[in-house]
């Protein structure tokens, strides 16, 4: 990893910060009026930290090649402005931004001038920010760096709580929660005054625009399971999409090298995560164009697809050491990690998914009676859960052995976990599992 965990607390705070203050002046010069553009009292904006750690962990790899650095900014960031759009939404009820106005959005949730914007942003980032602002972090003592993280951490999680807690109506049940978030307040309201001293006397009230989805939701009798794009139906796609996805790639895998390979992602059963998690995320976001245009579905899934694909090959890599697939020898690779022809087959599996399949399966998973959809449901999650655990566990025991040589790990091992993990998921068994993986030096 290019940034230690100390240093990406650092990012998030610090672009966090540079955010709201740039959301406040945008707001005060165009409404003439101060107003908190934060979703929380302090005077922090977390998804502009979100968005610049997302750029350290996963873009410093572009810097060689800068279209690619802004593709790469303009999709991670479309994507986590979506995601914490429409999951605040989902939590509160309510809609705290809104770009319906302007041209070529998405739901409202993001459109392209800011996307954009996004993308020459990680430019500036990545090439010339992080490393100044890195250097910068350096400066400050270590004890007193962790400090200041510490503090700020707790204040912006006491804040976030009675934030949250304000806005859900249950401020009776965390008075004293609520009195230090409006403490917090005070200072945001100090460095308004400070920012925008000249254009107005007082502070409005975050998001004046915010307004209701729906002032009262009627609620329907629950007689079908996991109707519409709901959680058991994303779940239920995650582990279609899991099965099919590691059928498919065994069986291209034989048809075009001629072996017969493992392509799962975890020690028990034939599923693949990475095609899991695709289908499930990419229907919750191809959901909303799914009368679109086939051409229309084929562009979101081949642009989602390579990004996914992209951000699966890093988080892997940097989690457990190991690649598992590597598209070198193909042309117009990026990294090694995508290639442009499995972006297009991203693509065609977008469409041939929203317009053929997903309304099959949909339609099939809806027939299940609700109790028992939803008992096969968890308890399919808690065999996952503890498969990705254990696989987590093999893997990096694996990794360990390769890594430090057999005699060193033989002498090393203590626990019985180790144990367990030698005698059950020796080199051999990890080898047929995950064939292609290939463990990385640091």
């Amino acid at each position: 990893m290019t940034y230690s965990f100390y240093e990406l607390l650092w990012f998030f705070f610090v672009y966090s910060f540079a955010g709201w203050c740039g959301e406040v002046c945008v707001a005060a010069f165009a409404r003439k009026k101060f107003i908190n553009r934060g979703v929380v009292n302090s005077p922090f904006c977390p998804v502009y930290g979100i968005g610049a750690v997302i750029f350290a962990v996963f873009l410093p790899e572009l810097r060689e090649n800068i279209f690619f650095l802004f593709l790469g900014g303009v999709i991670l960031a479309s994507l986590t402005e979506f995601f914490t759009g429409v999951f605040l939404e989902k939590l509160f009820r309510k809609k705290w931004w809104d770009y319906s106005g302007l041209k070529f959005n998405f739901e409202g949730y993001i459109c392209l001038q800011y996307s954009l914007l996004w993308g020459v942003f990680a430019v500036l980032l990545i090439l010339f920010v992080n490393p100044f602002l890195g250097t910068v972090i350096h400066l400050i003592p270590r004890l007193l760096g962790n400090i200041l993280l510490w503090i700020l951490s707790g204040l912006l999680l006491v804040d976030i709580l009675g934030t949250s807690l304000t806005i859900l109506g249950m401020q009776k049940k965390a008075v004293q929660v609520s009195e230090w978030s409006e403490g917090i307040g005070q200072v945001s309201k100090l460095l308004e005054n400070a920012i925008t001293k000249r254009i107005t006397r007082r502070m409005e009230k975050a998001f004046p625009a915010l307004e209701e989805r729906q002032a009262v939701l009627k609620k329907k009798e629950k007689t079908v399971f996991a109707k519409g794009c709901s959680f058991y139906k994303l779940v239920s796609l995650f582990f279609i999409g899991a099965f099919l996805g590691d059928i498919t790639e065994t069986i291209f895998c034989l048809v075009t090298t001629g072996v017969l390979m493992s392509r799962s992602s975890v020690v028990y059963g034939p599923f693949s995560i990475v095609w899991g998690l695709g289908c499930s995320l990419l229907t919750a976001i191809l959901y909303r164009i799914k009368d679109k245009s086939d051409s229309y579905i084929f562009a979101a899934g081949t642009l989602l697809g390579g990004a996914y694909e992209y951000v699966c090959s890093v988080f892997t890599e940097l989690v457990f050491g190991t690649v598992f697939w590597d598209y070198s020898g193909f042309m117009f690779n990026l990294g090694g990690r995508i290639n442009l022809l499995y972006c297009f087959f991203w693509g065609i599996a977008a469409v041939v998914w929203m317009k053929f399949l997903y309304p099959r399966f949909a339609a099939w998973i809806e027939k299940l009676p609700v109790k028992a959809g939803t008992i096969i449901c968890n308890a399919a999650i808690v065999f996952m859960i503890f498969n990705c655990i254990i696989s987590s566990l093999a893997l990096a025991r694996y990794t360990e052995r390769n890594t430090a040589g057999t005699e060193e790990v033989g002498t090393e091992m203590t626990g019985s976990l180790d144990e367990f993990l030698d005698s059950h998921f020796p080199d051999e068994r990890m080898e047929r599992i995950y064939p292609n993986a290939k463990i990385v030096n640091e």
